[in-house]
C-alpha cells in the first residue's frame, strides 16, 4: 500500500510588510506582544516608518535582491500610493509569495494587475491589533491565501470571514472605520457633560470610562446589543429620556447608517 505524506503547510517568512504607519505599525506590535514572530523574520520597506512602530531587529529597508526569500507580504500602504509601493517589490518576489492587502478599497483584479498570479487575500483591521483585541475582516477566494491571513491575524484578534470581496466596502465602512465612530461619540458626550456643568477633567474621565467599561461589558459575552441597552434602560428613567432623542426620527441610527454609506462611496472610489 502505498502512503501519502501529510500536507505541509508553506513557510510564511519572512514576512515583508510594505508601508509602517499607524496600521503597520499596530500589527508589528500586536506581533511582538504575541510572540508570533521573531523580529529578524519581518523584512519592513518603509523610506519613512512611523517613529511609534517597534522596530529593533527587524530588516529595515532590504535589497531588492533579498525580497525573493519572502514568502508573505502584507501590503499596509495608504490605498493612494498602493500601486507605486507594489510595482518597486513585484519583480523581486517568490512565484510561491502569499500577498495579503489591507490598503482599502483596493480590488483582487487591482492587486492582480501588479503582482500578477501570486496567491492573495484582502483583510481589514482596527487599530486595536496592537493590544491583540482587534477586529478583522477577512476575503479570500484561495485556501492557502486564506489560512496565510489566518497565521497573520489570528494572534492579532478576532477574525470574521466575509462571504464574498464586494462586502469589503461595508466591512471597511463598518468596524475599519468603526473605532474613529466611538473616539467621536466620546468627544460628543465628553463635551456634553462639559455643557451641563462637569468640570473638563470630570467630563473627560466619566466619557472614557463609562465607554470603556460597557464595551468591556459587551465583549465579555454574546448579548446583543439591543438586550444590553434594555437592561440598563429604567421605563420613564433618565436613560429612556436621553434615548427617544438617540433613537428618534434624526438620532443615531439614521446618522450611522448615512455616515457608512457615505464611507462605502469612498472606498469604491479608491477601488
Amino acid at each position: 500500500m502505498l502512503r501519502t505524506s501529510p500536507s505541509v503547510e508553506p513557510p510564511m517568512t519572512p514576512l515583508l510588510i510594505l508601508g509602517v504607519g499607524r496600521m503597520g505599525g499596530a500589527m508589528v506590535g500586536g506581533w511582538r506582544r504575541a510572540g508570533t514572530f521573531a523580529p529578524s523574520e519581518l523584512y519592513v520597506r518603509d523610506p519613512s516608518p512611523s517613529p511609534d512602530a517597534d522596530l529593533s531587529g527587524v530588516r529595515l529597508n532590504p535589497p531588492d535582491g533579498d525580497l525573493s526569500a519572502c514568502r508573505t507580504v502584507l501590503l499596509a500602504v495608504k490605498p493612494q500610493v498602493w500601486r507605486e509601493a507594489a510595482r518597486e517589490v513585484a519583480p523581486h518576489l517568490s512565484p510561491d509569495a502569499v500577498v495579503v492587502s489591507i490598503a482599502a478599497g483596493v480590488t483582487s483584479d487591482a492587486l492582480t494587475e501588479v503582482f500578477g498570479p501570486l496567491r492573495m487575500a484582502r483583510a481589514m483591521p482596527t487599530t486595536a491589533v496592537a493590544i491583540n483585541q482587534g477586529t478583522i475582516s477577512l476575503c479570500a477566494a484561495d485556501p492557502q491565501a486564506r489560512a496565510r491571513a489566518h497565521a497573520l491575524f489570528d494572534p492579532l484578534g478576532r477574525v470574521v470571514e466575509l462571504q464574498s470581496e464586494d462586502q469589503m466596502h461595508a466591512a471597511t465602512a463598518v468596524s475599519g472605520s468603526g473605532p474613529a465612530y466611538l473616539y467621536a461619540f466620546a468627544e460628543a458626550l465628553e463635551s456634553a457633560g462639559l455643557d451641563a456643568g462637569l468640570s473638563p477633567v470630570a467630563a473627560a474621565h466619566l466619557a472614557r470610562s463609562t465607554i470603556a467599561g460597557a464595551a468591556a461589558l459587551m465583549a465579555s459575552g454574546d448579548t446583543p446589543a439591543a438586550e444590553l441597552r434594555r437592561q440598563v434602560t429604567s421605563p420613564g428613567g433618565t436613560t429612556e429620556a436621553a434615548l427617544r432623542v438617540l433613537m428618534g426620527r434624526d438620532g443615531l441610527e439614521p446618522l450611522l447608517k448615512t455616515a457608512v454609506a457615505a464611507a462605502i462611496d469612498r472606498s469604491r472610489s479608491l477601488g
